[in-house]
């Protein structure tokens, strides 16, 4: 049998690069709408496009053009002028607050020392009246002196999802949140279950409290002794902390706490701590109170 000649494919036409983008390229190669052209083509053929023909017509543009020139040139004289003056006067306002600044820095620098000789000078005068472990127990149940200790550090925290409220589902009797945010009721709760729990000394967020203070709400900010405090709140308190922890979590104090964080969202952790750090209550004026005796040598209530 003859032979078939063998059947040659022929070659393959090469395919452009950008062949699977097709779309985007018709959008480049048409990026006029043929509308648009030909509307083009149509005002240049009946001459309405291009430079103004009249007369009238290019001196108003020429008017036109002079008046952004001058408004442009204007601007930028006036700004090139008041340049220096605003950057002196920027200048002049730095130099203030850093010189004032520097003046808050030495005032609180002495009011610094002076609280240390206060302190130190009334350590003195409790040693000289009583003793210096009567001293020291007056100076630590009083709060002004810096006391450290075993104890136990209570960080309490609003919810994830805390709200501002709206207003018209106001607190029940009970102090629950219904915000998932803490308020000063709730703070109040959590300071007096630690005292009745054993603490002997309690601070929130370094500032100390005493038989003094005062835990108040301004708005939504919870106020220490006329101080805001920022969340999270961390508690500490000096005692036996294991102690103090269970008992703590046992009263009903911490079980209020407990159900905060159940229903409503508030974040809280309590840690035994080997040592925790508490400062001193500022401006403390120790009062210590003596028994009068009538003449009969009884004392009267």
């Amino acid at each position: 049998m003859p032979q078939q000649p063998p059947v040659r494919s022929s070659p393959a036409r090469p395919q452009r690069p950008d062949a699977s983008m097709s779309l985007i390229t018709n959008v480049m190669d048409h990026s006029l709408d043929d509308g648009y052209a030909e509307a083009a083509a149509r005002r240049k053929s009946a001459g309405e496009g291009g430079l103004p023909k009249t007369l009238r017509a290019k001196l108003g543009l020429a008017a036109g053009l002079v008046l952004a020139a001058l408004v442009v040139t204007v601007g930028a004289a006036q700004a090139r002028v008041s340049a220096p003056v605003v950057a002196k006067e920027r200048q002049e306002l730095i130099d203030r607050v850093d010189s004032e600044t520097a003046d808050a820095d030495r005032l609180e620098s002495t009011v610094d020392k002076l609280r240390d000789d206060v302190d130190a000078r009334r350590r003195a005068a409790l040693r000289s009246s009583g003793g210096s472990a009567e001293a020291d127990l007056v100076g630590l149940l009083s709060g002004a002196t810096a006391v450290r200790g075993p104890g136990v550090e209570l960080v309490v925290n609003d919810a994830k999802e805390a709200a501002g409220g709206d207003g018209s589902n106001p607190r029940e009797t009970s102090g629950f949140s219904d915000t998932g945010r803490i308020r000063d009721r709730d703070m109040q709760r959590v300071v007096n279950g630690l005292w009745a729990s054993g603490a002997e000394a309690v601070s929130v967020n370094g500032q100390r409290l005493t038989a003094l203070s005062a835990i108040r709400a301004a708005g939504d900010a919870i106020l220490v002794d006329n101080r805001p405090l920022v969340p999270p709140y961390t508690v500490l308190a000096v005692g036996d902390g294991q102690r103090l922890s269970t008992r703590f979590q046992n009263s009903a104090d911490g079980l209020y706490l407990h159900a905060l964080e159940e229903n409503y969202g508030i974040r809280a952790t309590i840690s035994t701590e080997g040592e925790v750090r508490l400062p001193a209550a500022p401006s403390v004026i120790v009062r210590t109170a003596q028994p009068m005796f009538e003449k009969t040598g009884k004392g009267t209530s």
